[in-house]
């Protein structure tokens, strides 16, 4: 199993409860990945370096005051449910955003059977935002998590309706990622921070604050 020391000072819960719930977990996404596309079969055998670890390097971003997550095309939990494992005992919910009802069935059989903090909204990001909050408008977040789901310029209109002025975009990307930056500021203004990944020699962890659209004028 992977070492993970590196992020044990963000974990809410001692080391070993963590590792014990990742490992259910892990279990779980193997047994369904079996009958279900959840990850590629080809990374399956390295599910901890390619998928938890790689989940994991969120932590180190994140603030203190970070209490609402939003996690964009779920698909097996990844980022979200290594996150809210992590987090378990704390102020953190997350939200999972999913479209593919068997996808949905089994992050809501993870988080039943770890007891996480955790919703899923069976559908895509555009219904979600029709959810309006009491306020009339979509809900905001602090934390808005998405791996493998889209080029970024897609990526930041799917996003941008729940961006308060202190929500943060910490997005899993790869080799791609200087184009899609450049792509994405013909449309968009933001702040970004490129961290390397610790598991990908080719990926990077983009943290996007300020996010707003260009003027047309």
């Amino acid at each position: 199993m992977g070492d993970l020391t590196p992020y044990a000072g963000s974990f809410v819960r001692g080391e070993a409860a963590v590792r014990r719930d990742l490992e259910s977990f892990s279990a779980l996404l193997r047994k369904w990945n079996a009958v279900q596309n959840l990850v590629s079969r080809e990374t399956e055998g390295a599910l901890w370096s390619r998928h938890v670890l790689d989940s994991l390097q969120v932590l180190p971003l994140l603030q203190s005051k970070d209490a609402s997550f939003l996690d964009v095309g779920s698909g097996g939990g990844l980022p979200a449910i290594p996150l809210a494992i992590a987090l378990k005992g704390g102020a953190a919910h997350f939200t999972l955003v999913e479209p593919i009802g068997k996808k949905v069935a089994f992050l809501r059989q993870v988080i039943r059977e770890l007891g996480l903090a955790a919703t899923v909204h069976a559908g895509r990001t555009d219904s979600f935002e029709s959810r309006e909050t009491s306020s009339g408008k979509p809900q905001r977040f602090d934390v808005i998590t998405s791996r493998a789901l889209a080029a970024l310029p897609l990526l930041l209109e799917l996003i941008h309706p729940f961006f308060g002025p202190e929500s943060r975009a910490i997005l899993h990307k790869g080799k791609d990622h200087a184009v899609e930056v450049e792509e994405s500021r013909l449309a968009w203004d933001f702040d970004v921070v490129i961290i390397g990944s610790a598991t990908d020699e080719a990926g990077v962890l983009l943290q996007i604050s300020n996010l707003r659209r260009k003027s047309t004028r």
